[in-house]
């Protein structure tokens, strides 16, 4: 192979690559069913609100009757008194989008006719029922620029297989001998708006709602989440599936993520209308972005541990441990400074969630002036468990501690009778009683789900699977005062 089709090779596997690991994402939504289903129930109660509301254009013409000769007639102040979807489906079209139908629909009209026949002139008014109205209009999702859901229709039919029409007044049966004229221009006036008003609907309303869902969202003063969709979202025979960057960043420094989010295989679940694949990319990266940022680090003093445990955090502790503190540095406060030299990432598999952080322990002597005075340096490594839940929107979990092992990294005051075994019970007390619970109480606070404005959940389930989580929820839109 000569350089120039080397270099094209490599090139072409390079960037193969690149995409192929681009197109993992960290963050898969997946809505049933039972979910569009439920969308479908509010989508037809405001189509209804707006073709109640549709301004029917005046109908005029002639007509030419045997005998009595050329009729001119006028139909005008066309009044929308009700219009009813009883029955309406949603469906998926595999790689188009969503297909809404609806059948047996109804509507009932009123409004004046005025009439023009030789010499004579008379008017009044007349019902018109619409019966027997089916429409079927097909919903292609996609995303913007800026990784936003977006909705269009791509087609929409209307067909009105009767209307019947009722006229009152002194020549109300001369009406009716070009009834199915009228008949004719108001079915074909009404099909054509119909299917004007969807469109509307769907960017007056539709478009505008699916913007709320957040392409971007803070976590805490830290970090942030990047939601923006990876592609357009897919339709299936089962599912509407929404693949989601799902990736962490630090709010001072977006310093790019070394590593690639694995595979999802999502499996078929229906039980819920929607379901959350978080893959362990996501929380890696969160892990990641704090690292980053520096919020990985945390102070310890004496002032922090509890009164009802024995020992406190100054050099006369552990000068059990190390004498030559009581000589060095007698009766002095210290502090621990715990911080992670790397990231610590978790691995989620089919038995729950673990992780082994390695924690660096720095003590020190603090000085009547608040000077620090470096004393030794602990090398924490444990097994950490952790369990995860769905509340009021947001991911939560907490952390439990298992077995520990503390190791001497290095000592500012000799090593030699340094007993650091005897010490670990007391670690034990400093990770279960002040860092466990701080670290729970910021998980307790959660990570905010990609939901649209409005959207609750409920009956939430979690399902632990290789390399992700897969939570499950029904659903509640409570829709503003008004609407």
């Amino acid at each position: 192979m000569g350089v120039r089709s080397l270099l094209v090779a490599s090139t072409v596997l390079a960037l193969g690559l690149a995409l192929s690991g681009a197109t993992n994402p960290g963050f898969v939504v997946r809505i049933t069913q039972a979910g569009l289903d439920y969308a479908k129930q509010h989508g037809v109660a405001i189509l209804e609100e707006e073709l109640a509301q549709l301004k029917l254009q005046d109908i005029s013409g002639e007509s030419r009757i045997p005998v009595l000769g050329k009729v001119r007639y006028e139909i005008s102040g066309l009044n929308l008194r009700d219009f009813q979807l009883p029955h309406s489906q949603i469906s998926l079209v595999p790689n188009e989008g969503l297909q809404v139908s609806i059948s047996n629909a109804f509507a009932e009209l009123d409004g004046n006719w005025r009439v023009k026949l030789r010499f004579l002139r008379h008017h009044g008014s007349f019902n018109l029922n619409v019966e027997h109205i089916y429409i079927k209009t097909i919903l292609k999702l996609g995303r913007d620029d800026s990784g936003k859901p977006t909705v269009d229709i791509s087609a929409c039919s209307t067909s009105i297989s009767n209307v019947r029409v009722h006229f009152s007044g002194k020549l109300s049966w001369l009406y009716n001998l070009f009834r199915k004229t009228i008949a004719s221009k108001f079915k074909e006036n009404l099909e054509g708006k119909v299917c004007e008003t969807l469109r509307s609907s769907a960017r007056r309303y539709l478009q505008p709602y699916l913007q709320t869902v957040p392409v971007t969202a803070n976590i805490d003063a830290v970090a942030g989440i990047d939601y923006s969709l990876t592609a357009a979202p897919v339709a299936t025979a089962q599912f509407l599936n929404v693949d989601l960057k799902g990736e962490c960043f630090s709010l001072a420094q977006h310093t790019p993520v070394p590593f690639t989010p694995p595979a999802l295989a999502v499996p078929p679940e229906h039980n819920r209308m929607v379901y959350f694949g978080v893959s362990s990319y996501f929380f890696n990266t969160a892990s990641f972005a704090y690292h980053t940022a520096g919020a990985l680090i945390f102070d310890i003093t004496d002032a922090m541990i509890p009164k009802d445990i024995e020992f406190r955090l100054n050099t006369s502790t552990f000068a059990a441990f190390l004498p030559q503190l009581d000589e060095m540095y007698p009766n002095m406060p210290m502090k621990f400074r715990l911080s992670a030299p790397s990231a610590p990432f978790l691995n989620i598999g089919t038995n729950g969630v673990s992780l082994q952080p390695v924690v660096d322990i720095q003590a020190y002597a603090i000085y009547p002036n608040g000077n620090l005075a470096p004393l030794f340096l602990l090398g924490l490594t444990g097994n950490v468990s952790a369990t995860a839940d769905v509340q009021s929107g947001r991911m939560v979990g907490s952390l439990a501690v298992g077995r520990m092992k503390l190791t001497l990294k290095h000592s500012n005051v000799g090593t030699g009778t340094f007993k650091v075994k005897m010490m670990q019970s007391i670690m034990n007390v400093v990770a279960s009683s002040i860092l466990l619970p701080r670290l729970n109480e910021r998980l307790g606070k959660g990570f905010p789900l990609p939901l649209p404005a409005q959207v609750q959940l409920s009956d939430p389930i979690v399902q632990f699977h290789e390399n992700f989580l897969l939570f499950g929820a029904n659903v509640r839109y409570q829709p503003r005062r008004g609407r």
